[in-house]
């Protein structure tokens, strides 16, 4: 036989369902049968529910929706969206990079979507599929003249930090406003810079191995095989930049850089190339600097590129103002 009694709010389990304002409510103990009735002070809306895991599952998605969305960027976001556009574009990322080259491709991308959201890792990805379908362009070609990148065109660590140390020191000095708020754009141009220089010198060097028909060397222009440290072709020079106009453009439909600091990126870049042809044929693979392989020179190269755009930037544009 069920008894009634009266339950203060206080002793209702907070796994209760969540109760309405009124003063009285029945409650049927599932383990006694009891029909009880809960006193609930007119001060109180409801009592705190517990979500069940089936209702967590069924928020994940619009919560990282909600994270992939946030602006400015955080560090939890970054990390985020990084983890979501690694994940789908695996495939396509596991034909450009070796293990390593992935792993630190994704310290990359986390970096440069902290520092510059979305428009700057579209930059940088854009980066990778031009510069890796470049890549294997004619690559039995180029591996039976022994000029072929590693590993059937991928990348490994060595080469991502070659190609990514100069954006990623930017990107660490845009996120922690080093310079404060005036040099935020500085920061942002020098990042463009680096990479519309590395995409126009894997561009020329790529496309001048498969396509160029002649390759000087840039410091004496005597023909040399293609392929050797220094030497540039016409074909490869038109390609490389091409690419630098088409990134630079790019960047400046993304909002990344003004129409002037886009022609910026693309001078630089060039003469930062002309710099690296003359490292490579004057010091690289010579006595002494076995230490200056390409990796080195790519660091130098795109170093380079960043520290030319920012000088033109600072000298001449903001001179004129």
């Amino acid at each position: 036989m069920a008894t009634l009694s009266l339950i203060p709010l206080a002793k209702i389990s907070p796994y209760s369902r969540r109760l309405s304002r009124c003063d009285v409510v029945r409650f049927a103990s599932p383990f006694t049968g009891t029909l009880n009735l809960i006193t609930v002070p007119k001060s109180v809306s409801r009592v705190p529910a517990m979500v069940s895991p089936l209702e967590a599952i069924s928020g994940f998605p619009a919560n990282l929706l909600d994270l992939l969305r946030a602006s400015p960027a955080t560090w939890e976001s970054s990390i985020a969206s990084n983890l979501v556009i690694f994940t789908l574009g695996s495939p396509l990322l596991l034909s450009g990079l070796s293990a390593l080259g992935m792993g630190s491709a994704f310290l990359l991308g986390v970096l440069t979507w902290r520092a510059f959201e979305a428009p700057g890792f579209f930059l940088v990805a854009t980066y990778f599929v031009v510069g890796t379908a470049v890549t294997k362009l004619k690559i039995a070609q180029k591996e039976a003249l022994g000029v072929a990148e590693k590993r059937m065109g991928r990348r490994g660590l060595g080469s991502v930090i070659g190609s990514s140390a100069a954006g990623c020191a930017c990107a660490l000095l845009s996120i922690y406003s080093v310079g404060g708020s005036a040099f935020s754009e500085i920061w942002r141009l020098a990042f463009v810079a680096s990479f519309c220089t590395k995409l126009s010198d894997t561009v020329s060097s790529e496309i001048g191995k498969a396509y160029g028909k002649t390759a000087y060397l840039v410091t004496t222009f005597k023909v040399v095989p293609r392929g050797t440290e220094g030497a540039v072709s016409v074909e490869g020079t038109i390609a490389g930049l091409l690419a630098s106009v088409l990134l630079s453009t790019i960047s400046y439909f993304m909002g990344e850089v003004s129409a002037p600091q886009a022609a910026i990126c693309v001078l630089a870049s060039q003469l930062a190339n002309i710099g690296e042809s003359f490292i490579g044929a004057a010091f690289q693979e010579k006595d002494g600097f076995q230490w200056l392989n390409n990796d080195v020179v790519n660091v130098a190269n795109i170093s380079i590129g960043s520290i030319l755009a920012v000088l033109m930037q600072l000298l001449i544009f903001d001179g004129w103002r």
